[in-house]
């Protein structure tokens, strides 16, 4: 089997990460680690894999969370790369061609992605060693949650994804990579249901995660990109809204957005204080959203705070903010235009000290004249609520934004992948 290594250069100064990867045959492995066998036959072997996903996930600049964030927000304005030497970075900024199939985020994304999905998988076959059910479904439900991401986040980035693991696998369109991760949920569901989670699982794996919430939250985020706006609502009136749930840092793992760009001001930083938001969709200048993600400061005026800010803030999983607009788009794209507003105007009036991560836009209610214009406002709200969320590339698309609000729709694929797989889809022209 091929390997291929990502090595990031010298300017990627915070990574110490070398990850043995090829084409979808994933047959990842750590020289140190013990062999893959005995790892899958043990419970203590299969909770360090599980632990290791939210790592590879969102740890450091060649994890998910900082190359979907950079990636997204440099693609879609929110962002803008101020150093031109960050090359990976400035290539997304430029966007169009200029993103190479051997850019060091194109090559991350996918390539973690892929590494996450198939340890998720390995778990998933494997907990029937576990006589314990309540710590199988805990098993289940944890590594479904980071297979499911992953699995979004491709689907957001590439308009095809493999669809399975092995040698010269055949691809599916992203549509179907929701499916997939809606799929990989449901399953997870279905585990605890018949198990609920035991405490002792609990105790055993990073603190932060809400698992059932965060499950719920993401059928909801994912039923509504595939466009099953029936499931996504049902989904999102599961979750409550009180309930954190966050990737933790601390001074060992430190926040990559602030690691990387905050606290360097040497790779991004936010285009400008209207969010890099064209006319009609701007902030209100009353809307506290805007000072909570972005500090005025000089050279640059524009500096990164929010999930930003410090080296131990943690990162949310999902926004209570993202259940609600989930709410408000639902309703609305099935002309229920009363319920629709309401969810709307939950976000819109909701006052930083009533939102657990203190995002609030205190404004007055709005109102809406038709169903266009609720959406209109619905895609307005998401991308100042969840802004350098990762998420607003997916919203451009399935908002139908004009072309030019954006620098690619969908990526390249990654020379690890098309020179190991003859089935690798033509890379998209925008």
């Amino acid at each position: 089997m091929k390997k291929y290594l990502i090595k990031y250069s010298l300017k990627f100064l915070l990574i110490g990460l070398i990850m043995g990867v090829s084409s979808c045959q994933k047959n990842f492995t750590n020289p140190g680690a013990a062999t893959s066998a005995s790892v899958l036959n043990s419970v203590n072997g299969l909770t360090g894999v599980a632990i290791g996903l939210q790592n590879w996930y969102s740890a450091g600049r060649g994890g998910l969370v900082y190359n979907t964030v950079a990636g997204g927000g440099l693609l879609t304005n929110e962002l803008y790369c101020v150093n031109s030497g960050n090359t990976d970075e400035a290539q997304f900024g430029t966007g169009g061609g200029t993103v190479q199939n051997t850019n060091g985020i194109v090559t991350g994304m996918w390539s973690v992605s892929n590494k996450v999905i198939y340890d998720a998988n390995n778990i998933i076959a494997n907990v029937g060693i576990v006589g314990d059910k309540g710590y199988a479904s805990g098993l289940i439900a944890y590594a479904s949650i980071f297979k499911a991401l992953a699995i979004g986040d491709m689907a957001t980035f590439w308009d095809h994804v493999p669809d399975t693991s092995g040698n010269n696998v055949n691809f599916v369109t992203s549509a179907v990579g929701y499916a997939r991760a809606i799929a990989a949920i449901d399953n997870a569901l279905t585990a605890i249901s018949a198990n609920p989670i035991s405490a002792k699982f609990l105790t055993n794996v990073n603190p932060g995660i809400d698992i059932v919430n965060t499950l719920y939250a993401l059928k909801a985020r994912y039923s509504l990109f595939a466009g099953n706006y029936a499931a996504a609502l049902a989904a999102a009136n599961s979750v409550n809204l009180s309930v954190k749930s966050v990737f933790n840092y601390s001074t060992v793992t430190l926040n990559p957005i602030f690691s990387v760009a905050t606290s360097t001001n040497n790779v991004f930083q936010p285009v400008d204080s209207a969010m890099g938001l064209p006319a009609g969709l701007q902030p209100d200048p009353n809307d506290k959203r805007e000072p909570f993600y972005i500090a005025i400061g000089t050279s640059p005026r524009f500096r990164l705070s929010g999930f930003g800010a410090a080296t131990t803030t943690p990162i949310p999983v999902y926004l209570p903010g993202e259940i609600m607009l989930i709410k408000a788009e639902c309703y609305a794209q099935q002309n229920d235009l009363v319920n629709g507003l309401a969810q709307l105007n939950n976000v819109v009036t909701k006052l930083p000290a009533a939102d657990p991560f203190g995002v609030g836009a205190a404004l007055p209610p709005t109102t809406t004249s038709s169903q266009s214009d609720l959406l209109t406002q619905i895609y307005k709200h998401r991308c100042i609520e969840l802004f350098m969320s990762g998420l607003k590339l997916a919203d451009e698309k399935r908002f139908n934004r004009v072309v030019a609000e954006r620098k690619r729709s969908y990526l390249p694929f990654p020379f690890v992948e098309r020179n190991g797989n003859t089935n690798t889809p033509s890379d998209p022209g925008f």
